[in-house]
């Protein structure tokens, strides 16, 4: 049996990024992001808002310390995690979390987005006439699992 684990998320940061690192050097952060919904109750329109804890790795992680701040607006391409854990009273606890592979800054929030400028982006070649929006995408550390391929 075929299956897929694939998640995009567009909000905005809900805290300045803390940048940390792996005994191996390895960059990683813990991001949170609030994404808004426009739902209909009783005749009326009114904000939903979800919100989700994200996890970069690698340069992703680096990139979204040094241009994101709280409030800067994103886009998240990644991976649903189911983790659990024991308290230290033994109470289990357990949470889904994302795994972000992919980021691209957005603009918003002040007008910055807190990116930088496409002439100063990390995404390679440019056009003159269009401005590339930056994408970051981690290098994967390990081949993903053999149900992990959707065919």
């Amino acid at each position: 049996m075929a299956s897929f684990n694939r998640v995009v998320l567009v909000g905005n940061l809900t805290r300045d990024v803390e940048l940390r690192r792996t005994p191996q050097g390895t960059a990683v952060t813990d991001i949170g992001l609030a994404v808004n919904e426009r739902v209909k109750r009783n005749e009326e329109w009114v904000d939903e808002v979800n919100f989700f804890d994200i996890t970069l790795w690698g340069r992703t992680a680096e990139v979204a310390s040094e241009y994101l701040t709280k409030g800067s607006s994103v886009l998240i391409e990644g991976r649903l995690k189911y983790e659990t854990w024991s308290q230290e009273d033994g109470t289990k606890r357990s949470k889904v979390k994302v795994v972000g592979e992919k980021m691209q800054m957005l603009g918003g929030k002040g007008g910055g987005g807190g990116g930088p400028s496409p002439s100063g982006s990390h995404s390679g070649s440019n056009s003159a006439s269009q401005p590339a929006q930056p994408t970051y995408q981690q290098a994967a550390s390990s081949p993903p699992p053999a149900d992990d391929v959707p065919f």
